[in-house]
């Protein structure tokens, strides 16, 4: 009997040895990958008291947004690729000149070139209806002869900052093809965030600096920066990678190649042009070999003609070297996510693109939180079923035309 208890003394010793083992093997490999990323992609350090809210599609984000703007006090900051003419941009630029009513500083900032590419631009009619309205709104980088700088250093960030406090990031521009999808592709797909915590005034920096820089204006002052309030705080930690052309280059390509390389068991990425540079390439052939599970998903269809194909040749090659390949059928997805071994994720505005990674302003939050990352991976295998494994037997049935064209779009890799 005593034998009997000895033995299963030892081996509950046993198990709970592996448990912490493991364990503490997640925490020092987390622990490893935010060190890193703080001390060599990073100007901003992390942060460690968010609150940080999943909105999973644009009606989720655009009913949480508008109800934290109604309740602003003193400013509201806004920096977005795009705003659409159409019924929610119209929504928001009524919901604004209300709060302007009651005394609330509005500052919105858009990029031209994201403005003129869309079929429903502000014109300088609607701006100028908008500035009636006392909001202060400007144009970033108006292209202008010899326009050479037309495609290149664009603000693709989607950043809002209410008091100080409250803080969206992600994927969403304001589009009423967010909510509604488009005939030609079906339902739009994409992810945001709520942050209330200690990374909000990184983001606040961020706008800050842009606004100030296209402007020539000089806003500043500690009511922008209001201390954490216990009632925004939380337990979560982030850091925020933002790419910032000449000055921060390279950070969002360190971020994305540092959190491939540390993966230990598994990647899962949703981006819509899925066509990396040479370096974020490179991490996961090696996480592939080393024996990580690596599972991409991108969108059969897209809003942007020839990237499917050149997406789809990139993942291929990727297919071959043992990664699972996912052709998203239902809509776009527009997501920019990637969840790693369970552990950490990123949310963003940034493509797994040469114009995310090496040209256009770009903010990303890693976020090292447990169940966030389940959740975004709950999406992942949830749309797993909504879409089609790429295999040998169905690249055999792509048109010749179709290779072909993905082919030709890798050659433009470094510049798409």
């Amino acid at each position: 009997m005593v034998i009997i208890k000895l033995k299963k003394y030892l081996l509950l010793c046993l198990l709970l040895t592996a448990t912490i083992k493991i364990f503490a093997q997640n925490c020092d490999s987390d622990s490893t990958v935010l060190n890193i990323l703080e001390t060599e992609c990073s100007t901003m350090p992390a942060t460690h008291n968010n609150e940080i809210k999943l909105l999973k599609n644009g009606t989720a984000k655009f009913e949480d947004m508008f109800a934290e703007i109604a309740k602003a006090k003193h400013h509201i900051h806004l920096d977005y690729f795009n705003f659409r003419n159409d019924s929610i941009g119209n929504a928001l630029f009524d919901l604004l000149a209300a709060k302007v009513q009651e005394g609330v500083e509005v500052r919105a900032i858009f990029d031209a070139f994201g403005n003129s590419s869309n079929s429903q631009p502000l014109k300088k009619k609607h701006i100028k209806a908008i500035r009636n309205k006392g909001i202060q709104i400007h144009k970033f980088k108006p292209a202008r002869f010899p326009y050479i700088d037309k495609f290149f250093n664009r603000d693709h960030r989607k950043i809002v900052v209410i008091d100080g406090h409250t803080a969206y990031m992600g994927g969403i521009n304001v589009a009423d093809y967010y909510i509604n999808g488009l005939p030609e592709i079906g339902d739009w797909h994409d992810i945001h965030i709520r942050v209330k915590g200690g990374a909000v005034a990184q983001l606040q920096d961020m706008f800050l600096k842009l606004w100030n820089k296209s402007t020539k204006q000089h806003i500043k002052g500690e009511q922008y920066f209001p201390p954490v309030d216990s009632a925004f705080a939380g337990n979560k930690t982030m850091i925020i990678i933002d790419r910032t052309p000449n000055e921060t280059p390279q950070q969002m390509r360190c971020a994305y190649s540092i959190a491939i390389r540390e993966a230990q068991k598994s990647i899962k990425i949703i981006n819509p042009y899925f066509l990396p540079t040479h370096k974020v390439k490179k991490e996961l052939k090696k996480a592939v070999k080393r024996g990580v599970d690596v599972e991409i998903m991108i969108s059969a269809k897209s809003d942007i003609p020839f990237t499917p194909d050149g997406s789809i040749y990139v993942a291929h090659s990727l297919m071959k070297r043992g990664a699972e390949v996912f052709l998203f059928e239902d809509g776009f997805h527009h997501s920019k996510i990637m969840m790693v071994d369970s552990a950490f994720c990123t949310v963003g505005s940034a493509n797994l693109d040469s114009r995310s990674l090496r040209y256009d302003y770009e903010v990303n939050s890693f976020i090292f939180d447990k169940e966030i990352t389940d959740s975004l991976t709950k999406i992942f295998e949830d749309d797993k079923n909504r879409s089609t494994k790429l295999t040998p037997e169905i690249w055999k049935k792509r048109s010749c035309w179709k290779k072909f064209t993905g082919w030709f779009a890798r050659l433009l890799t470094p510049f798409l």
